[in-house]
């Protein structure tokens, strides 16, 4: 180790070390919280840091309740900021905590239609019709500049995606909204959907204030199916097997780099599973010939 590097804080080096492998905004913040917070509680320098002192940490947060998936990033976050100090074997076998996959709710069209309705302010229902409409990231409509948006193509530039920048279409009523925004709070900056932050304009909209609205929508809605923000992209992706899109267009709207994430939505397409006969309605009939 160098030493500029001996002398540099820790989570600046880390923040170099991040910043030239692309991590994502949202990704970075995380990773540095995780990180400070472990050092928080160690009292020790990452320089000093065992394996015992991770394996402690990660105990520690699982008793206070803490999700496997809250740990993991925890121990992502670790292994990134030792990393950013050359010391990556520390703490590299520590193994994973195994996550039992959930199958999210998904809206049907009745529900999105209640919730786009209980929906008052034209800027989260914008917010909303991208989330449903063009299946996006809560991070990736934050990100998004008024110059993303091309109304003569009809397309969504997604700047800041997790694997990268891509294209998604844009439906007309998703336009139609992005237009009642525009007439309704024209943002004076670069970003779609600016934030106001500690007195500061100029910033992101934050997660939370999202979440927030959609909670408030839910409710008046009336729909008792545990919903966040997410789950318009779930329902977005869901739909669109439904209506027949093939599984490899689904994959490159979303964004995924792995078929095997986008394949989780053929188990919650009702018109895919209800079109799927049983053996048993086959057996002794001609088209059960070819069981044997």
């Amino acid at each position: 180790m160098s030493d500029v590097e001996q002398n540099e804080d820790p989570m600046t080096t880390m923040d170099r070390f991040m910043e030239l492998r692309g991590f994502a905004p949202n990704t970075v913040a995380v990773y540095r919280r995780c990180a400070g917070r472990f050092l928080s509680a160690v009292g020790k320098s990452p320089d000093r840091v065992t394996e015992r002192d991770i394996e402690e940490y990660l105990l520690a947060l699982c008793s206070k309740g803490s999700s496997p998936t809250t740990r993991n990033v925890n121990l992502v976050a670790i292994r990134c900021l030792l990393g950013a100090i050359k010391r990556r074997t520390v703490g590299a076998e520590i193994p994973f905590a195994k996550v039992k996959r959930q199958v999210p709710d998904i809206l049907n069209g009745a529900e999105v239609t209640r919730l786009f309705e209980a929906v008052t302010s034209p800027k989260y229902k914008a917010i909303f019709m991208l989330a449903y409409g063009a299946g996006l990231r809560v991070s990736e409509i934050a990100a998004l500049q008024v110059s993303d948006i091309d109304s003569k193509r009809m397309l969504i530039r997604v700047p800041e995606g997790k694997t990268g920048q891509r294209y998604v279409m844009m439906g007309a009523r998703v336009l139609a909204s992005l237009r009642d925004y525009w007439r309704a709070q024209r943002p004076s900056g670069p970003e779609l959907f600016p934030g106001f932050h500690s007195g500061r304009r100029g910033t992101r909209l934050s997660r939370s204030a999202i979440h927030k609205v959609l909670r408030k929508a839910v409710l008046l809605a009336g729909i008792t199916k545990r919903i966040s923000p997410h789950s318009l992209r779930h329902a977005f992706a869901t739909h669109l097997l439904d209506l027949g899109a093939d599984i490899r267009t689904v994959q490159v709207l979303l964004g995924h780099s792995r078929l095997d994430s986008t394949a989780q939505y053929l188990h919650l397409s009702n018109v895919r599973l209800s079109s799927v006969k049983s053996p048993v309605d086959l057996v002794g009939t001609p088209a059960g010939t070819t069981l044997g």
